[in-house]
This record gives structure tokens, C-alpha cells and sequence, in this order.
């Protein structure tokens, strides 16, 4: 049974179950399997030498989602070709490339953990009532160790937009 934490998080003031480590700044970067599509999957492997930003949004058809998902793709341009941005949802491939079209959304990766929830109990936010990700913004260097985290303890609410992009910047 994968680790459970609870009193660490919230939706709309009522507390969630978050399933998985709690990483830190330091720790090695776990591996993952995302879905691109329905067939096709990458893992952390297949962004070797970058520095990674991985914005984790519960479900891109919402409102704080979605402004989340567009703010990164804003900044996606700015920040160099060795700078990748990954968006993680448990939505359907099909539903994430739905919105990215209706949405104008080209500069960022979206990757399902729709299939096993496989990145979401690696990486700690998994929330355990709902099977979606819990909002959490990770910065990896190009050597795949976490130099930035920010696991939010209410799912409504933004990250910390500039502190993550910061982190990014410095790394780039």
C-alpha cells in the first residue's frame, strides 16, 4: 500500500488524502510512465539534459487549471530550448488535446496519468478520494534532481507562478 498523508491538504476546506512520498529539494526526480496518447507513453528518460517544469493540474477543464496551463504556455516561448514544460492531468488524452486546440495551448507537453495514476503516487500527489493529481508545480534540473516544489494545500488555489518560474530561470 503506497503512503498515505492526510492533514497536508484540501479541497474547498474539506481534507483530501494525498497518496506518496513527499518530495523535496534534493531528492532524485522518480521516473514516471505518462500517456501522450492512448498508445503512446514517455518517462522522464525521454527529457534527459533538460531542465523540466511539470505544472500538475487535477483536471485541465477547469477554471484555475486552465489559467494555470495558459500562464505556463505564455512563458513556455521565453525560456529556452532547454527549458520543457509538462502538464499532468489524470484526463484523457483525447480531452487534453480537445482543450490545448479550443485553447491555443502549443508550447507546453500535456501527459495523462489517467492509466494508473503512476506519476501521481511517485511524485506524492496523488489525491486518494478522487484519483485525480493534486496542483503541485516541480522544477528538475537537467541532471533529473527536484530543485523547486510546490505541492499547494488547497487544490483551488494558484501556484506561486513567479517562484516557480524563477527557479526555472536559474537553472537555465
Amino acid at each position: 500500500m503506497a503512503q498515505q498523508r492526510t492533514g497536508v491538504a484540501t479541497l474547498k476546506g474539506n481534507p483530501i488524502t494525498l497518496n506518496g512520498p513527499e518530495l523535496k529539494q534534493g531528492d532524485q526526480a522518480p521516473d514516471f510512465q505518462l500517456n501522450k496518447s492512448l498508445v503512446d507513453t514517455v518517462s522522464l528518460k525521454d527529457y534527459a539534459g533538460k531542465v523540466k517544469l511539470i505544472s500538475v493540474v487535477p483536471s485541465i477543464d477547469t477554471g484555475v487549471c486552465d489559467a494555470q496551463t495558459r500562464r505556463f504556455n505564455e512563458e513556455a516561448g521565453k525560456l529556452g530550448d532547454n527549458v520543457v514544460i509538462l502538464t499532468v492531468s489524470a484526463d484523457l488524452p483525447f480531452a487534453q488535446a480537445r482543450w490545448c486546440g479550443a485553447a491555443g495551448v502549443d508550447k507546453v507537453v500535456m501527459l495523462s496519468d489517467y492509466k494508473d495514476n503512476n506519476f501521481g503516487q511517485a511524485y506524492g500527489v496523488l489525491i486518494d478520494e478522487l484519483k485525480l493529481d493534486m496542483r503541485a508545480i516541480f522544477v528538475i534540473d537537467a541532471n533529473d534532481t527536484i530543485q523547486y516544489v510546490q505541492v499547494l494545500g488547497e487544490m483551488t488555489e494558484h501556484p506561486n507562478y513567479e517562484d516557480a518560474l524563477a527557479a526555472v530561470k536559474a537553472l537555465a
